[in-house]
């Protein structure tokens, strides 16, 4: 397996990281492949959950989004699996706003031992706000959404 380059965007710092969300989960045997090891699409699906988790926590539903006409589609992805979770294992998926450039919206990721002493995945997502009506990326977010992200950018730990 090859080393990630030096610029990539899993090259995440290796510091004490605050204003995190934090999601638990474990691996129960449908998150696992034939091996016992949580399958590299579980990862992902942990880091949607506690992402929309994170911004039901501060009032954004996405139904509310939705009835706003917008959405938040993934445009890009970035993981580096440093250990696999093994079957039966709890873990917890970190996550926060990283910052926001205009509908561009990037998410930083952690997952870990509960105890914060194993690493298992960093991760950076990067989404768009679409007008779901039109298909197309807006211009600007809604004033309420955008309102939410600047009070999830300046919020201390949950």
């Amino acid at each position: 397996m090859s080393q990630a380059p030096e610029q990539s965007p899993t090259n995440l710092p290796n510091v004490a990281f605050t204003d995190w969300f934090e999601y638990p989960v474990r691996a129960q045997p449908h998150h696992t492949d034939y091996g016992g090891n949580a399958w590299h699409g579980s990862y992902i699906a942990w880091m949607e959950e506690a992402r929309v988790e994170c911004l039901r926590s501060i009032g954004i539903n996405f139904a509310d989004l939705v009835a706003l006409g917008c959405d938040l589609p993934v445009v890009e992805i970035a993981v580096r699996y440093h250990r696999p979770i093994k079957m039966g294992m709890d873990a917890v998926v970190r996550t926060r706003m990283a910052d926001m450039e205009g509908v561009r919206i990037n998410w930083d990721y952690q997952i870990q031992s509960p105890d914060s002493q194993e690493l298992y995945v960093t991760a950076r997502v990067i989404l768009v706000a679409v007008d779901r009506e039109k298909g197309k990326i807006m211009r600007q977010l809604p004033p309420d959404v955008e309102n939410a992200f600047a009070r999830l950018a300046g919020t201390p730990n949950r």
